[in-house]
């Protein structure tokens, strides 16, 4: 017992002398408002180099404070759970301070909604995404990373609402996974039923496509539609 005492004590006195640097403490006041970043960002908000941040950036993780997902050619750090987020929280009550809050600079246009490759990205595509998990649509496949398995409650509710998943279902590739938003910096949904879902929107006439643009403008009867369907 005593053994497992002192070693919990030496853990916590770990964890919290890697959280108790200036520049990470930054960082993971940060990241509170669940947005990811990517480590450039991260090293401006921590005041450092790029390499010392990219050192900082290795140490949270192997605490176990950050998870790290790579897509394309960026990084994008966020809290490694609910449980790092609280323990922050509690220590800024403890501090007297409040977290600050996530101000996107992206454009108004591209950050409502727009074209991720081939599937729905921005403010829109997020609020689906958490929905979908909310109802209970997508499961967590924990064969893949970032993966989602499709739930018979899933399929029933998107193909009442016009989307081919047996179609989905047959493509060479993901069938769902999370792709991160990067003006929201949370996952939106990607694969082959995030493609479906943004197909199906332009079919509607949900959605169209702006000249020129990656932006996708939401009709009046788009919003009406999204609105009622994700309350």
């Amino acid at each position: 017992m005593d053994a497992d005492r002192n070693f919990a004590d030496s853990a916590l006195a770990e964890v919290a002398q890697c959280m108790a640097e200036p520049a990470r403490a930054r960082m993971l006041c940060c990241l509170m408002d669940g947005h990811a970043r990517t480590a450039t960002e991260l090293a401006a908000v921590g005041e450092v180099s790029a390499s010392t941040a990219s050192a900082h950036l290795a140490r949270l993780q192997a605490k176990g404070l950050l998870d790290c997902q790579s897509q394309g050619r960026h990084r994008y750090y966020r809290l490694a759970g609910g449980e790092v987020g609280a323990a922050l929280e509690a220590m800024l009550v403890l501090a007297g301070r409040s977290a600050p809050r996530f101000e996107p600079s992206t454009p108004v246009g591209l950050r409502e909604a727009r074209r991720c490759y081939d599937h729905m990205a921005g403010r829109w595509a997020v609020r689906l995404h958490d929905h979908a998990l909310r109802q209970g649509w997508l499961q967590p496949d924990l064969s893949q990373a970032r993966a989602y398995a499709l739930s018979a409650r899933g399929a029933a509710a998107l193909g009442a609402l016009g989307l081919d998943v047996a179609a989905a279902g047959a493509r060479r590739r993901r069938l769902a996974c999370a792709c991160m938003d990067w003006s929201e910096r949370r996952p939106h949904l990607g694969g082959a039923l995030g493609a479906a879902w943004l197909q199906l929107l332009l079919e509607r006439r949900w959605v169209e496509d702006e000249l020129d643009s990656r932006a996708l403008r939401l009709t009046r009867r788009g919003q009406a539609g999204l609105e009622q369907l994700l309350g």
